[in-house]
């Protein structure tokens, strides 16, 4: 009951995380990569040793290409994403990739990538983001439907989706630090860390609401005291919660601390969300139906 006793200062510090992230957004923008705004995409396959990402990375640096993106493909390949290269850049671009020429290699494919690919990407994701919330108002609604009182079950949903905001809107928040300091820029692994955020966060949502749905059940025949009912379903999910999402986190840690570089920012992004989902479901969600019900009340 600690945590519905004090929710307005969880839901205070939730309101005032996703205002600081909003500002900073606002304030220092995010650098648009290569994926949404255009460039060049170089593929390679060696033919005896693939190099590590680090030793490309530190050549590439002597060519002042600005961000290069290196991501892996296959057992002994490499795509190389950059801005629009002219025919120089590109030969010194290879002679890079070869560690001058100490590696042997085959350029697979050599493309550029128009603006208007990146435009048709954000286009996809922004309607994925929104078919995503919209199912998952309907399904927690549908799920819920026979738990009507005191809090009706399409609120459950509206509730699952406002914690969500706040579970996306934290990790961007800490990615335009890193944009405006660090250089990151936005590609597609920032859309596929804000959807497998979205998947990840609603699924401990959901699990301490059904806590509280088969508690509410239990207690048809009595008179409910809502919040007791909630405070009661936390402590029971509140360990397994907290156990499942460690777990998670931990492996997320060490991709981050062990894994290449060019997932670094995706395992940091996906680390901050999966934390601070775990907050929302256990701080945030829970004390909202509280909050929604008593204001209810209220007005009867």
């Amino acid at each position: 009951m600690f945590i519905i006793k004090n929710k307005k200062i969880f839901i205070g510090i939730s309101i005032t995380l996703v205002i600081l992230s909003l500002i900073s957004l606002f304030t220092f923008g995010l650098k648009i990569g290569i994926d949404f705004k255009g460039g060049a995409l170089t593929e390679v396959a060696y033919k005896d040793i693939r190099p590590t990402q680090d030793e490309i990375y530190k050549s590439a640096e002597a060519l002042n290409l600005g961000s290069v993106l290196i991501q892996p493909t296959g057992d002994m390949g490499y795509i190389v994403k950059s801005r629009d290269l002219n025919e120089q850049e590109h030969s010194s671009l290879l002679k890079i990739l070869s560690l001058n020429n100490k590696s042997s290699l085959d350029e697979v494919s050599f493309n550029s990538i128009g603006p208007s690919v990146g435009s048709e990407l954000t286009r996809k994701a922004i309607i994925a983001i929104i078919l995503v919330s919209l199912a998952i108002i309907c399904f927690i609604a549908f799920a819920f439907r026979k738990v009507s009182k005191p809090v009706s079950s399409w609120k459950y949903g509206f509730i699952a989706v406002a914690t969500l905001l706040h579970d996306v809107m934290i990790p961007i928040g800490l990615f335009v630090i890193l944009s405006h300091y660090y250089g990151a820029e936005v590609d597609t692994l920032f859309l596929v860390a804000i959807l497998t955020i979205l998947g990840l966060s609603v699924s401990d949502t959901i699990v301490i609401f059904d806590r509280i749905r088969e508690n509410l059940r239990n207690q048809m025949s009595n008179k409910i005291n809502f919040s007791e009912i909630v405070g009661k379903s936390l402590e029971q999910s509140l360990i397994r919660s907290i156990c499942t999402s460690l777990t998670v986190i931990l492996v997320l840690l060490a991709l981050f601390f062990f894994g290449p570089v060019s997932t670094k920012y995706f395992a940091l992004m996906l680390t901050t969300g999966m934390f601070f989902g775990t907050y929302s479901s256990i701080f945030l969600a829970s004390p909202l139906l509280v909050w929604v019900e008593e204001k209810q009340a209220k007005k009867q």
